[in-house]
């Protein structure tokens, strides 16, 4: 289902005395997010003022955080951004926007509700449920994933024996 905010990251921890945070980013990249130049955390809308890229963790000043103590008291907030500050290319989706997609077979048959995406390094894994709560892991490749459309919340994939 299409949403109007991300959820894009979490604040994990604070980052030396300035009231600098340490941001656990869920995009595509930790740049991703610096790109966007403002985030919401809670109902409070904060600017990036400045920001780096440190050992794969987002390293920013928000607007309104001037000190370690203001920093602390966001730790563990999820932070999001507005869909259209993120640049998606034309046709880009953004994972989260799948969950709950109705999964059919190439044949039109029922398989289930995408429930979960699993990150691994070679490809995303799928987790579809079906009516009897039972799960089928499909990988995220074009031979089993046939079409995607994140708008009318549809998915049209390939089975295999075992699947």
């Amino acid at each position: 289902m299409i949403q109007d905010y991300i959820d894009a990251g979490r604040i994990v921890n604070t980052h030396g005395v300035r009231g600098e945070v340490k941001i656990e980013v869920w995009l595509d990249s930790p740049e991703m997010l610096a790109a966007c130049r403002r985030v919401f955390i809670g109902d409070a809308e904060r600017r990036i003022l400045a920001s780096r890229v440190h050992q794969g963790f987002l390293i920013a000043a928000l607007e309104g955080i001037g000190d370690m103590n203001a920093a602390m008291a966001l730790k563990g907030r999820t932070v999001r951004i507005y869909r259209g500050d993120a640049g998606l290319p034309e046709g880009g989706y953004f994972l989260q926007d799948l969950l709950g997609a109705s999964v059919r077979n190439e044949d039109g048959t029922p398989v289930g509700t995408l429930s979960d995406i699993l990150e691994r390094p070679a490809s995303n894994i799928y987790v579809v449920t079906d009516a009897g709560g039972r799960e089928h892991l499909i990988p995220a490749v074009p031979a089993f994933v046939l079409s995607c459309d994140p708008v009318a919340g549809e998915m049209t994939v390939r089975l295999i024996g075992g699947m």
